[in-house]
């Protein structure tokens, strides 16, 4: 049995310049930190007792008898990606919602290619990882997606990451004082909305045409190196936070969907509050709502915006780890037997009775 541990991100600046169809033509750089709440996938090779094949459990169960059965289209894509025909069953379990801005779908795409190749003995490193995900999901599964999400869930941290014209992708850790790393932390506050979205959907609505969006996006690209200078300098963060703030209005000018009249109050109301900026983080359109708030004002902006859930975090460094290997009691030569006779008559031989 394979548990593999994934985190979730924060992206801070840059978001929609790490789309394909931007960067092959402008380059693109993200600013983004992994946070301790992760998605979590165990799998193991399923003992040959049972009439399934594959069992597949998140929001709901699937029983399978092949691969091509499987209706979780990232699972299903990713045993074909690498070819496993051995039963497996694969158990999913996230510390925060999906469709909610967190790179949830990548943490999980991450998650389980890493338990996958621990699972065969093979230990894969983050470029690997990330470049595999970003396949998975661009080319495979043909999602409208960025390429942040599975690089941050493959490496961790606090990263500038960079998407030139080639298609190649460079991660440098943001290295800073401890001291400044914890001012960083205290002056972010992450609030669950509970709008659920669908990240694809919202980005197509800007994606698509995405040259029109020029002004706007040079913008927010030029707004990474504006933040890691203010972060390096070691003043006040009162800038971040409005740099932050103009980013959002940046991006809420992508497209009518990236925001709407209950994010907008909820924003204004944190900002009446005392927060300097904030955003949606992810695509838009809901999920988690990011406010930087000086930590003298942190109580007054939970009062107001009380009717959230409110999800204190710390930042994480490690990306995806294999937390737990035991490798149990190999069952390839009974499941190949299965393979050569009826069910029922392997259970018999087995010894099993359902």
């Amino acid at each position: 049995m394979i548990i593999s541990r994934t985190p979730y991100r924060i992206s801070l600046f840059g978001g929609g310049t790490d789309y394909p169809a931007w960067y092959r033509q402008h380059g693109g750089a993200v600013l983004s930190v992994t946070i301790n709440k992760y998605c979590y996938l165990t799998c193991r090779y399923l003992p040959p007792f049972f009439e399934h094949r594959f069992r597949v459990v998140y929001s709901r169960i699937e029983d399978c008898r092949s691969v091509d059965e499987i209706a979780h289209p990232a699972v299903r894509s990713i045993l074909q990606f690498l070819k496993f025909e051995r039963g497996l069953e694969i158990h999913h379990d996230g510390d925060l919602p999906g469709r909610s801005g967190m790179g949830s779908s990548s943490a999980f795409t991450v998650g389980l290619l890493n338990a996958l190749y621990a699972l065969r003995g093979e230990s894969p490193d983050k470029p690997q990882l990330a470049r595999e995900s970003i396949h998975v999901e661009q080319e495979l599964l043909k999602e409208t997606v960025g390429s942040q999400d599975q690089v941050c869930a493959a490496y961790g941290g606090l990263n500038l990451i960079q998407f030139h014209r080639d298609g190649g992708v460079e991660v440098e850790p943001v290295k800073l004082p401890e001291e400044r790393l914890s001012e960083l932390q205290e002056h972010l506050m992450l609030f669950y909305t509970g709008i659920k979205r669908t990240a694809s959907d919202i980005a197509a609505t800007y994606v698509h045409g995405i040259d029109a969006k020029e002004a706007q996006l040079k913008t927010m690209s030029r707004f990474v190196s504006e933040a890691l200078a203010i972060l390096r300098e070691g003043g006040g963060m009162e800038a971040f936070g409005r740099l932050l703030h103009r980013s959002w209005e940046s991006k809420r000018s992508l497209s009518d969907c990236v925001s709407n009249a209950r994010v907008d109050q909820f924003y204004a109301k944190g900002i009446a509050a005392g927060a300097l900026g904030g955003k949606l983080l992810g695509a838009g359109g809901g999920g988690f709502l990011l406010m930087f708030v000086p930590p003298d004002h942190r109580a007054a902006v939970r009062a107001t915006l009380s009717d959230l859930i409110h999800v204190p975090f710390e930042f994480e460094f490690s990306g995806s780890q294999i937390i737990f290997a035991d490798h149990e009691e190999d069952f390839e030569e009974q499941e190949k037997l299965r393979d050569q006779q009826p069910i029922a008559a392997f259970r018999e031989l087995s010894g099993g009775s359902s």
